[in-house]
C-alpha cells in the first residue's frame, strides 16, 4: 500500500477535448423586450411557433430584465440574426413579423445582442455562457472534480507520483544509454501492479520505438507476445502475466486485449503515432508529466477525444512536472538525434 506522500509541488490536469476546452462562441439574434409579464407566457408559445430554435435547444427562450431598475421585466429571444440583417441593421417588429402571425401586444422594439452559439459542456464554459444569455447545463460532475483539483484523492496522488518516479527513473536509465530521456510505466489500477516499465529506444534498431510504443510492446510481451528484444535495455521490463490471476483482476475473465483497462504514465506528452497506438491498445487513462511542441494529447491534437475512433481514454497531465520537465533538459549523446517527438 502506498503511504501518502509530499504532492504539493504538482496538480493533476485534465487534457479535455477541443470542444471542452474552447471558449464560448457567440451568435446574434434578435431579442426584445417584455413590457408586460402576463404577456410573456402568449408570446412565448406565439414567437416560437414562428421563429424555433431546434437547431439550438440549450438557450431559454426568455431572461429577466438585465439590471433591477429595467423599466421591462423580462426580454426574449425572437430569432436568430442573419448576417444580412446584422449588415443592413435593426428591423422592426412589423419586419420580422411581416405576416400578422404573433399579436405584438407586450413586446418592446427589437434589439440585436448576442449569446452562446452552443450548448456548455463544463462549468466555466457555463458560466461564461450564462454571462451572455440563459442556457441549460447538463453537467458532468466527474469534469467538474477534475477541473476543480478534487477528483482524486491524496492516497491516489500519491500512487500517480510512485508511478511516474518509475517513469522518471527509466527515462534517465535510457539517457544513459544514448537514448531519448523519455521514460513510461503501464499499470493495473485494479491490482496496482506495474506492468511494464520503459523508455524511448528509436535511437537504437527501431526508429518506431518511442517510449508509448516500447511499454506497449512490453505488455504485449507479458501476455506471450511482443516484436522486440530489449535485451540490450535492462531498464525495460514487463510483468509475465498468469493469465488466471492477474489478467482477471482487469476484466474479470480471460486475457485483456493489450493494455485494456490499464493506464499507462509517460514523462513526455506522446506524439501522433504513439496517440493512436494508445487508442488500438484499448488504454484506459493516460499520465503524462510535460507537453511535448507535437504532442498529439492536448498540444497539436486531442487523439484521445475524437468522435471518429472506436475507442476513447482519460487522459491527465502534470504528475511531477518540474522533475519531468528536467528531463527534457538532458542532452541526447547521439549526434543524429532530433527533439523529441
Amino acid at each position: 500500500m502506498v503511504e501518502p506522500c509530499d504532492t504539493s509541488g504538482w496538480e493533476v490536469l485534465p487534457v479535455l477535448s477541443e470542444q471542452e476546452s474552447q471558449g464560448v462562441p457567440l451568435m446574434s439574434v434578435y431579442a426584445a423586450p417584455v413590457l408586460e409579464k402576463k404577456e410573456a407566457c402568449r408570446l412565448v408559445k406565439e414567437v416560437s411557433a414562428v421563429y424555433p430554435l431546434g437547431d439550438h435547444p440549450h438557450l431559454k427562450r426568455i431572461r429577466a430584465g438585465v439590471s433591477p431598475n429595467s423599466s421591462h421585466p423580462l426580454e426574449m429571444i425572437l430569432c436568430l440574426a442573419s448576417s444580412r440583417q446584422e449588415q443592413d441593421g435593426l428591423q422592426s417588429l412589423s419586419e420580422l413579423f411581416p405576416n400578422g402571425q404573433v399579436d405584438l401586444r407586450g413586446l418592446g422594439e427589437p434589439f440585436l445582442t448576442l449569446v452562446p452559439a452552443h450548448p456548455p459542456l463544463t462549468r466555466p464554459q457555463y458560466e461564461e455562457a450564462a454571462s451572455h444569455w440563459p442556457v441549460t447545463f447538463h453537467e458532468n460532475k466527474r469534469i467538474t472534480q477534475a477541473i476543480s483539483g478534487s477528483l482524486f484523492t491524496p492516497l491516489e496522488k500519491a500512487t500517480m507520483q510512485k508511478h511516474m518516479e518509475l517513469a522518471i527513473q527509466a527515462a534517465e536509465q535510457g539517457a544513459k544509454n544514448g537514448m531519448r530521456p523519455v521514460g513510461a510505466v503501464v499499470v493495473d489500477p485494479i491490482s496496482g501492479k506495474v506492468v511494464a516499465v520503459g523508455h524511448d529506444c528509436r535511437d537504437g534498431f527501431n526508429p518506431l520505438l518511442h517510449a508509448a510504443m516500447v511499454c506497449i510492446d512490453l505488455v504485449a510481451h507479458g501476455q506471450g507476445g511482443g516484436a522486440y528484444c530489449y535485451k540490450d535495455y535492462p531498464a525495460c521490463t514487463f510483468l509475465e502475466l498468469d493469465h488466471q490471476s492477474d489478467c482477471s483482476s482487469s476484466l474479470g475473465t480471460g486475457v485483456p486485449y493489450i493494455c485494456t483497462g490499464y493506464d499507462m504514465y509517460l514523462t513526455r506528452e506522446p506524439c501522433a503515432m504513439c496517440a493512436m497506438a494508445l487508442v488500438h491498445s484499448r488504454i484506459e487513462r493516460v499520465f503524462y508529466g510535460v507537453p511535448s511542441p507535437h504532442g498529439a494529447l492536448g498540444t497539436r491534437f486531442h487523439i484521445h477525444s475524437c468522435k471518429d475512433l472506436n475507442h476513447h481514454y482519460e487522459v491527465f497531465r502534470g504528475i511531477l512536472e518540474g522533475r519531468c520537465w528536467s528531463l527534457t533538459q538532458i542532452p541526447v549523446l547521439k549526434e543524429s538525434a532530433r527533439d523529441s517527438a
